[in-house]
């Protein structure tokens, strides 16, 4: 009774907050739910706890949803009312988050599971073209004369896997619930780096973080086993918002 007594005032006390002059911002769900927004390069999870007897709450993620939770961390302040945490390393595909929450009598819950959203403050819909990132690829070594200051064939961006402004990679391809499509990436210098055997929606988001470091990547996509497209991409180091 005095978790649930804790509860309710946490949930009246943030909503008189959020009705004064100071609480214009959004405020993160209350426990058992909470949020996962898809930042650029990392996943932040928010909520707010009523639960005071806390001993740890820690952060699971999953690809499917159902099945192979892992813990990949553990919030630095349990018992605080507001808390976060960042996942800086997503995996590629989606990614699915629940928080374990154990309490200091030894009972333990689980959250609601939640899919990682993107970011509705940054506008991602806008593809890189070479006009963004000639600049950014341009040897500074090389002085731009009147016979180097553009390569003979102007690079342009995939219709299926391109960068946005955001700086993260983005798989369209309208017809996958139908087809069976699968992408390797690779270093600029051949090195394999990870595959995608199966991409199931119409649309996928790469964080920029998965691919370690700024610069030309390359990929290959296949469609039904067969090669579809064979061609690259660039990250930029500085991104627009």
């Amino acid at each position: 009774m005095k978790q649930v007594a804790r509860l309710t005032f946490a949930i009246g006390l943030f909503i008189s907050i959020a009705l004064t002059g100071k609480g214009q911002e959004i405020l993160p769900p209350v426990l058992p739910e909470f949020t996962a927004t898809i930042k650029t390069g990392k996943i932040q999870l928010d909520w707010i706890s009523g639960f005071m007897e806390v001993k740890e709450i820690g952060i699971q993620r999953s690809l499917d949803s159902v099945l192979n939770f892992n813990t990949i961390g553990y919030a630095s302040y349990p018992t605080q009312t507001r808390n976060a945490y960042l996942d800086n390393k997503p995996l590629p595909g989606s990614n699915y988050y629940r928080l374990f929450i154990l309490f200091n009598n030894g009972r333990f819950m689980y959250s609601k599971t939640m899919l990682a959203l993107p970011d509705s403050t940054i506008k991602a819909d806008m593809k890189l073209q070479y006009a963004d990132i000639k600049d950014a690829t341009r040897n500074p070594n090389k002085p731009a004369t009147e016979e180097n200051k553009e390569p003979k064939v102007v690079w342009h961006p995939s219709n299926y896997i391109y960068t946005t402004a955001d700086g993260n990679i983005n798989i369209k391809l309208n017809d996958a619930p139908q087809k069976k499509y699968s992408v390797k990436f690779y270093e600029p210098n051949g090195a394999f780096l990870f595959e995608i055997e199966h991409v199931k929606g119409p649309s996928l988001i790469l964080e920029k973080a998965i691919f370690m470091h700024a610069g030309w990547f390359n990929f290959e996509l296949f469609e039904d086993g067969r090669l579809k497209e064979k061609w690259n991409f660039y990250i930029p180091l500085n991104y627009r918002m």
